[in-house]
């Protein structure tokens, strides 16, 4: 790949081709429970420097950062029963952007007409499973994707959010790419754990399809054939930045700018049926350590931080133009066709695949049944605590999440309760 494909891929900012495409889709950046105990926060999201505030009414809304009366930060502003007042003069702003008072000119004029004058850069916001989602672009906005796993009950959900100093592209590409679980996933941790004379089975095959929202893949090892789970239950690859490797695991590589993604991961495990009927009032979210602050390097223990590490070390914006890429990278030349075919559907003026205009298509339903009814079984507490003592042999847990270090206490203690342990 040249430079200069590889910039039109990653460039994220307003009036880049990339840019103008990621602003055709809801993203996610922050989880409701983050307001539980503030009203503001500074956000950054494809470049812009944003607020997002929670008023009085319980109504979300996403502003432009600096007010436009004379630029202060509006993020030390404050909240009112409607919208966010500027902590400066007391300019206020609802969620559509409209300044709806100018205190001083409002009292010396004796009219809002001064105000009504007024317009700050404004973005929708809607609350879907916990998460907070944007969107940046042309309006009419398209529909907000419900996974139907967003809809499930009896099951547990947890957000954890991290900050990659990379761009959004490389943590997305790993999306599309089996064969390393091998070695990132299984031959590397296995020293890590001590385990120096061990290899995992190798990759023999690799399949992938093509559907309206992204692509699946499937893989056999050397130990398996179609009928393993590897083939049978492909991990999903979702425009343009979304990967779910289960039917109750989701990643967000959130394009922060060019240089920095918020990774989010939407966790849902369901509760043993000795737990059942259960319902999850509050999805509780925890920021992952990606580095460990004492010996100053990027933490390896947890599956995603394993994946980190391989994101990160390529650098802020990876040279593809010095790459060679082989037979094991298949998915990722499908991605980046994929995002060219996009790329010419903005230019002509039309959406980008997996676009939802329809209402009563928003709700989206998994292609591969088996995804459904394998996260929907019955199971008891006691097989629970099997198969987590299992995984937990070869990545050692803190309480009960494998994928990322760190989970504190309290989310701990409520997943505990949940499950009955």
């Amino acid at each position: 790949m040249n430079t200069e494909d590889n910039v039109r891929l990653t460039q994220t900012g307003k009036g880049t081709p990339m840019g103008e495409l990621l602003r055709r889709y809801w993203h996610p950046i922050a989880a409701a429970t983050e307001f539980d105990d503030k009203t503001t926060k500074q956000v950054r999201l494809l470049g812009e420097d944003l607020v997002l505030y929670k008023d009085r009414s319980g109504a979300y809304g996403m502003l432009g950062l600096h007010c436009p009366h004379r630029r202060a930060d509006l993020s030390y502003g404050f909240v009112e029963e409607c919208g966010l007042r500027c902590s400066y003069h007391g300019w206020a702003f609802e969620e559509g952007g409209n300044c709806i008072s100018a205190p001083f000119d409002d009292t010396i004029s004796g009219t809002t007409r001064f105000h009504e004058q007024i317009k700050q850069v404004a973005y929708p916001v809607k609350e879907l499973a916990g998460l907070l989602f944007a969107y940046l672009g042309p309006l009419p906005a398209p529909e907000v994707p419900v996974w139907e796993t967003f809809e499930w009950e009896n099951g547990f959900a947890q957000i954890v959010l991290a900050d990659l100093p990379c761009n959004w592209l490389q943590s997305q590409e790993n999306s599309i790419d089996p064969v390393h679980f091998e070695w990132l996933h299984n031959n590397w941790s296995a020293p890590l754990a001590g385990e120096n004379d061990f290899y995992a089975p190798t990759h023999m095959k690799i399949g992938f399809e093509e559907w309206e929202h992204g692509f699946g893949y499937r893989r056999i090892l050397e130990n398996t054939d179609e009928s393993n789970d590897g083939w049978a239950f492909p991990r999903m690859c979702i425009m343009p930045n979304l990967f779910c490797p289960g039917s109750g695991y989701f990643e967000y590589q959130v394009p922060v700018d060019d240089a920095h993604t918020l990774h989010i991961v939407w966790n849902w495990d369901p509760v043993p049926v000795e737990q059942r009927p259960y319902r999850q009032d509050r999805i509780p979210h925890w920021v992952a350590p990606i580095t460990d602050p004492l010996r100053r390097r990027w933490i390896t223990s947890h599956v995603v931080n394993q994946d980190t590490v391989a994101w990160v070390g390529q650098g802020a914006l990876t040279d593809r133009e010095n790459e060679h890429l082989g037979r094991s990278d298949i998915g990722v030349v499908m991605l980046r066709n994929r995002l060219g075919r996009d790329l010419a559907a903005i230019a002509e003026g039309r959406d980008p695949e997996g676009v939802i205009r329809n209402p009563e298509a928003a709700l989206i339903r998994w292609p591969f049944a088996p995804w459904r009814e394998r996260s929907l079984r019955d199971f008891t507490r006691e097989d629970f605590l099997d198969q987590h003592a299992r995984f937990s042999r070869r990545a050692p847990q803190e309480g009960y999440f494998g994928f990322y270090a760190g989970q504190p206490k309290e989310v701990q203690k409520v997943f505990s309760e949940a499950f009955g342990l």
